[in-house]
């Protein structure tokens, strides 16, 4: 899967121009929006590429996929107009006021596009936002949706490692640069955690490591995907070596043949049904109990979606592998610096406190 801005239709494109946009209003311009110049390490500075024309004032953001969301609740959560995924109440209660209530308008991301441009033209939004993946595919389509709406279309680099610069480049677009910086440093700081626990790992090369994804844990994140990137930060080596970066079935013949270190889940019940079936035993993995499932609220802290939400999550993950991933087939407690830096994510990114006992439940596999 890939967070992104799907090709819209020339049957669509042309109803735009038809109903709402003159041509005029129409420009094809694209740039590369300058970011703040704070980060000296060009692997932290993200890509963000713009389409159409220049974004104004910014109040009010139609976020083309989860991943976007996420990164606008943290920085600005009053610009959100909506969420293009549905949310369970559990998570809801655990996000800024401003969005807790917020409906669900669709998204323009991927094949699960749902939102109709004359719906999105109703929305009057001042920006398109989209993060994840920044190549010419990806570009062709966001250029289409700003040539059919005339809307500033943004689309950011995703990757986690990028967080910082991200944090501090949207936040200047959405005009709260001053949050943008603060949460820059505790990304920063959080990922410096990471590589400092990566480093004093017992093995000198990581885990190999298996992300069990769907109702039977036989879909994954290829090495590479976006999807799967907080286990390569964390220093675990993802065991689907498959040449091709993306979400991917495997058969149950496949993960026996990689024989993964152990198994990383963000579904406590999936957790539960792969140590109860005869066929996952086979793995030595679920018989030496190496099974970690990860919290899930509000947003996975692995994945789901693959935005700033794996910040702690990659933070954790590094944690676990540096304990040797023995937990008896639960997250494991995390320890109390896992814990605090949790507390602290939490109130600084979401501005809540879930607590140290709910955090170490969720760390126990509980919801």
């Amino acid at each position: 899967m890939k967070p992104h801005l799907s090709a819209v239709g020339a049957g669509r494109r042309r109803l735009l121009h038809r109903v709402a946009v003159g041509a005029a209003a129409i420009g094809p311009a694209r740039g590369v929006l300058a970011a703040p110049a704070v980060a000296a390490d060009a692997a932290a500075t993200p890509a963000l590429r713009r389409f159409g024309p220049a974004p104004g004032r910014v109040e009010r953001v139609f976020v083309a996929g989860p991943p976007a969301a996420v990164l606008v609740t943290m920085l600005a959560p009053e610009r959100l107009l909506g969420w293009p995924m549905a949310l369970p109440d559990t998570a809801r209660a655990l996000l800024p006021a401003a969005v807790r209530s917020l409906p669900v308008i669709g998204r323009l991301a991927g094949r699960g596009s749902t939102v109709k441009l004359e719906s999105l033209l109703a929305m009057s939004p001042d920006l398109i936002l989209d993060v994840g993946t920044v190549d010419p595919h990806y570009e062709s389509g966001a250029r289409r949706v700003a040539e059919a709406t005339g809307l500033p279309v943004v689309l950011v680099d995703g990757g986690l490692a990028r967080a910082p610069g991200r944090l501090r480049a949207v936040g200047h677009l959405l005009g709260a640069a001053g949050r943008g910086e603060r949460l820059a440093v505790e990304a920063e700081r959080l990922l410096d955690a990471t590589r400092a626990a990566r480093t004093m790992a017992k093995a000198a090369a990581g885990p190999r490591l298996y992300l069990a994804r769907g109702p039977d844990g036989l879909e994954t994140a290829t090495a590479g995907a976006i999807n799967a990137e907080a286990l390569e930060l964390a220093g675990g080596r993802n065991v689907a070596e498959t040449g091709r970066a993306g979400i991917a079935r495997v058969s149950l013949e496949q993960l026996l043949a990689w024989s993964p270190d152990g198994i990383v889940a963000q579904d406590a019940v999936l957790l539960e049904r792969i140590m109860a079936d005869p066929a996952w035993r086979a793995l030595e993995a679920v018989r030496q109990r190496r099974l970690l499932v990860a919290p899930a609220l509000p947003f996975g802290w692995i994945d789901g979606p693959p935005s700033e939400n794996r910040l702690i999550g990659v933070h954790w993950l590094a944690s676990r592998i540096g304990a040797g991933l023995a937990d008896g087939g639960a997250g494991g407690a995390g320890g109390d610096a896992v814990v605090a830096a949790a507390r602290r994510f939490y109130d600084m990114f979401y501005g809540v406190d879930p607590g140290a006992d709910m955090i170490n439940r969720w760390l126990r596999g509980g919801r």
